[in-house]
């Protein structure tokens, strides 16, 4: 008997497409705007991590024709000295985008920083006017990972109307805006997490199942429906006996690739989106920014 094997959500073909369609847009707004899009990248300390996903995000602005407004901030910066730098980058109208690399020195507090950025500039979409707006079903950013995975659904034309969808973790990040979207696409709904009693009989129901807890082979292929669509949010670096370390996700890929009819790889599904869709909320501010002055004229 043939084995069968899930279709791979690939999220890095996608990813690069979209950055061609944000380059192309681009080119055609800039002659009319007058100048490119803005994206100011806040890092502080020296997360090794961090800095490495900073170095990402600015290579792939350079590569679609956003302009990087990048600051790098010693670990002792205090919180009134960023509020400050968020303060002057709400007003500077050649920035589009603003984003506060996370996680930050103990000292400082996230969430009052996140707080502080214009909603119309809140490039990462987690600003409670943006949740907000998303709760409503209103215009506005959208949390850029939930975002991707809607993206990448929609790239390979699998219907969530109707759909069971299942979301392992309740994140402001992922969890709760991936919930309110699927919602959204008309799909029943229910937010699993490590507290979820027999989760198995949770996830067994699942049409969609997106996985992102952060913790690493959570599912195992005894937990999905066969021929469901299985999307794994989660990255996490793991070591093996030799000291040798690796990127895994929250599902056993191996085994889940023989009950599932799509999956999404790790690395190369979810994380490219990611950087694609923080490009493209830059984008679409830039584009708002230009319509409401009057210059651009977007339908």
């Amino acid at each position: 008997m043939e084995t069968k094997t899930a279709k791979l959500l690939d999220g890095k073909t996608l990813a690069e497409k979209i950055q061609k369609e944000l380059t192309a847009q681009i080119i055609e707004s800039q002659a009319k705007i007058g100048r490119p899009p803005g994206l100011a990248v806040l890092m502080v300390g020296d997360n090794p991590a961090s800095a490495a996903y900073v170095r990402n995000k600015e290579k792939s602005c350079a590569k679609v024709g956003i302009a990087s407004f990048g600051k790098h901030f010693p670990k002792e910066t205090t919180q009134t000295e960023l509020e400050d730098v968020i303060a002057a980058l709400n007003q500077d109208e050649q920035v589009d985008g603003i984003l506060v690399q996370l996680p930050l020195p103990e000292h400082l507090d996230a969430v009052k920083l996140l707080h502080q950025i214009e909603p119309d500039k809140d490039a990462d979409g987690l600003h409670p006017v943006n949740l907000g707006r998303l709760v409503r079903g209103e215009r506005g950013l959208r949390s850029c990972t939930p975002a991707g995975v809607m993206r990448l659904l929609a790239e390979y034309e699998i219907s969530l109307r109707g759909k069971q969808a299942v979301v392992v973790g309740r994140s402001i990040l992922v969890g709760k805006p991936m919930a309110l979207m699927l919602l959204e696409a008309d799909a029943t709904v229910t937010i699993a997490h490590s507290r979820s009693q027999d989760l198995k009989s949770i996830t067994q129901n699942a049409d969609v199942l997106i996985a992102a807890a952060g913790l690493p082979g959570l599912i195992t292929a005894d937990m999905v429906k066969p021929g469901a669509v299985v999307v794994d949010v989660g990255i996490n670096r793991v070591t093996d006996a030799h000291g040798k370390s690796r990127l895994v996700g929250d599902i056993n890929f191996a085994s889940i690739a023989g009950v599932a009819e799509y999956i999404t790889p790790v690395p190369g599904g979810v994380g490219p989106m990611t950087v694609a869709l923080l490009l493209q909320n830059t984008v679409t501010s830039y584009l708002q920014a230009a319509e409401e002055s009057g210059v651009l004229n977007v339908k």
